[in-house]
């Protein structure tokens, strides 16, 4: 009993520091202002939940429309990211393309959580290692990025009986958006971790303790936390280190995740096994959170250049 106690303190004290950094250096996506506006936003949801899916996407075109018109900043990281993406110079046509499939995972996200699955067609791969994770009762980090629908994740969760997902996430950003959708059914909410407060590495070790999962997504940098240069795209790019140092001092696996709209109403899911940090040990660690993130990167790579329109991050990574 004594010893557990000793290493459960002894995680709190390699996570802290690591950790309290999250509040100090900000990032271009955190402190850029969000462009949603709350009535719009209540007033797409009362169309979608009152004529449906059909009706409701005719609301994306012209969205997507002003988004490409009047976001300057967004549409020259978009254009820039496609460029690379596709191997050619991206055209206007491309841009609203990828602000329409933006567009489409967040009015999908409406019936989801109004658990609307089966307007949806789903093809998953590596739905075993779901089963693997829940029966071994340790929990594990699910992975992802800002590609595609991460929403599609705890519908299939909830449809197949998987564990609890709790994400953890940086709650200031899009705060209007989250506001409006977390109203649409309360009960079906994921619960939230919110990084940067007290406790939130506690309630991250409880839960994984728990065998539920914890959902992270580690393209974006929200501090000044150790980042690790990978060569993305052609270009070097710096990825943040701290979901992978996170599930190392917590010896959890990491499996990636990326649900990839396809249009019309079809998303392919990919599941992945990525690393086991219980079989590290800790004089290797630094070397395999590195060897993860470079792997991360190249996963990221390969599915952005397979359905390119499906990154939503529209902030320059190459500057």
């Amino acid at each position: 009993m004594c010893r557990v106690r000793q290493q459960s303190h002894d995680r709190n004290s390699e996570l802290s520091p690591h950790y309290r950094k999250f509040a100090i250096v900000k990032q271009e996506w955190v402190t850029r202002p969000e462009r949603s506006n709350v009535w719009a936003i209540r007033f797409i949801v009362w169309v979608a939940l009152t004529f449906g899916r059909r009706a409701s996407r005719a609301l994306l075109y012209p969205i997507s429309f002003y988004f490409v018109i009047f976001a300057a900043q967004a549409r020259a990281a978009s254009r820039k990211y496609l460029d690379r993406a596709l191997g050619r110079r991206s055209t206007l046509r491309d841009g609203f393309r990828h602000c329409f499939f933006f567009a489409s995972t967040i009015l999908d996200r409406i019936f989801l959580l109004n658990e609307q699955n089966t307007l949806f067609e789903f093809h998953v791969q590596g739905d075993e290692l779901f089963k693997e994770v829940i029966a071994s009762g340790r929990g594990c980090i699910l992975l992802g990025a800002h590609i595609g629908s991460f929403e599609v994740l705890h519908a299939l969760s909830r449809d197949h009986g998987h564990a609890q997902t709790s994400m953890v996430m940086y709650e200031e950003n899009a705060q209007k958006l989250s506001a409006v959708l977390r109203n649409i059914n309360p009960q079906r909410n994921p619960p939230v971790i919110s990084l940067g407060k007290i406790g939130s590495m506690l309630k991250i070790r409880e839960a994984l303790e728990r065998g539920e999962f914890i959902g992270m997504l580690a393209d974006r940098a929200i501090s000044g936390e150790k980042m690790i240069s990978c060569d993305f795209l052609g270009a070097p790019v710096k990825f943040p280190a701290g979901p992978f140092r996170l599930a190392a001092i917590l010896e959890r696996p990491i499996i990636l995740m990326f649900g990839l709209y396809q249009g019309g109403n079809r998303y392919n899911i990919y599941l992945e096994r990525l690393v086991d940090f219980q079989h590290v040990p800790q004089s290797e660690r630094d070397a395999a959170i590195e060897q993860s993130v470079q792997q991360f990167a190249r996963r990221l790579e390969h599915y952005c250049r397979a359905s390119p329109y499906n990154w939503f991050n529209f902030y320059d990574i190459w500057k």
